[in-house]
């Protein structure tokens, strides 16, 4: 199955690409275009990424396309309770492979508090990202398995407030359903203010739970909620 096959909303834009190297090069030209486009007419531009492991070829190619990067902010869709040193930090993988070469030069909004608790952690996160560019010029999401997004998870309390247009806040605590560590994740209104959205997915099965995805309410599987334009989708096998 190849993700033209799937009936997506109206709108939605999907690449196919070859491979995960052919899927990074054609993300990080989409993202590069969209950040000059808007330094050239704003000053400044933002990017919101996502974790995980698949984004690292992405962010190696991004991190060597030729953009002033002085004006870039660069933040995080999700992040875990855990220092920038942690292996699973989000944090710690966008310093190592994309903040490198020019890219270094961005400025990056973090996520991760040192606090006592998540609750104080998320409101420190909340006074960091009022000095990100609104409406945000890039945003970069991954998909679970399970259909969540950022680290919006299906079953936790306070997923229908954070998936409402009408939320007021920036970021929400949320807890994964199968990993140990707390998390902190952009709320869907901000998410959604991207002028430039992309989802990147690898695999037949990521294609299986886009499909499924369609056909349910966004607090089942949190990634229906931005399954509309102005969404690019790029997959590769």
């Amino acid at each position: 199955m190849a993700i033209f096959e799937l009936e997506l909303p109206s709108g939605v834009v999907a690449h196919s690409l070859a491979n995960a190297e052919k899927q990074a090069e054609a993300l990080a030209r989409t993202v590069a275009e969209a950040l000059n486009f808007a330094i050239e007419t704003d000053g400044c531009a933002s990017l919101v990424v996502s974790g995980g492991r698949s984004p690292i070829r992405f962010f190696e190619a991004l991190s060597a396309q030729s953009l002033d990067w002085s004006k870039v902010q660069v933040s995080l869709a999700d992040e875990r309770w855990v220092p920038p040193s942690h292996s699973d930090s989000n944090e710690g993988l966008v310093r190592r492979h994309l903040l490198q070469n020019e890219a270094g030069k961005a400025r990056f909004v973090g996520l991760y508090q040192a606090t006592p608790t998540l609750a104080e952690a998320v409101a420190g996160a909340e006074q960091g990202l009022a000095a990100l560019k609104r409406p945000l010029d890039v945003l970069v999401l991954g998909m679970g398995d399970d259909g969540h997004t950022a680290s919006l998870f299906p079953g936790n309390p306070g997923l229908g407030e954070a998936l409402e247009q009408t939320c007021e806040v920036a970021c929400v605590p949320m807890l994964a359903p199968a990993a140990p560590h707390q998390r902190i994740s952009l709320t869907y209104p901000l998410l959604a203010s991207a002028r430039l959205q992309c989802l990147a997915i690898q695999g037949e099965a990521k294609l299986d739970t886009l499909r499924r995805a369609l056909t349910v309410d966004p607090v089942q599987m949190p990634i229906r909620a931005f399954l509309h334009s102005p969404l690019e989708i790029y997959w590769c096998p």
